[in-house]
């Protein structure tokens, strides 16, 4: 993984992401699944562009279930956008990658 692009755990996920002075993209994810692995070259590449403007990463729920259980995440992937420490926009399933950036021009 790039160093734009992070994994967030259950103890990391409230100074990574909630205090975050950025907007903050969250792919949630697990290895089984197979639209979560055709969406990560698509957050990769968007946290490649989005570079310094956001903070991007991924929550495996398999490896953090407090924070997938307290956003209620039920289908992978779920991406969660983040501003000033809550969930602007959500969006489930593999999703177009202009999707992801409409948003994220949003909250910019």
């Amino acid at each position: 993984m790039s160093d734009v692009f992070v994994d967030f755990s259950d103890d990391s996920f409230e100074n990574d992401v909630l205090k975050s002075d950025l907007p903050v993209l969250v792919d949630f994810w697990a290895e089984w699944c197979g639209p979560c692995k055709m969406l990560t070259p698509v957050i990769e590449e968007i946290a490649a562009e989005f570079n310094g403007k956001i903070k991007c990463g991924k929550v495996n729920v398999d490896n953090c279930p407090n924070t997938a259980s307290s956003y209620g995440i039920r289908s992978i992937p779920s991406l969660l956008f983040f501003k000033n420490g809550k969930v602007e926009e959500q969006l489930v399933g593999a999703v177009p990658k202009q999707q992801i950036v409409d948003i994220l021009n949003k909250l910019g």
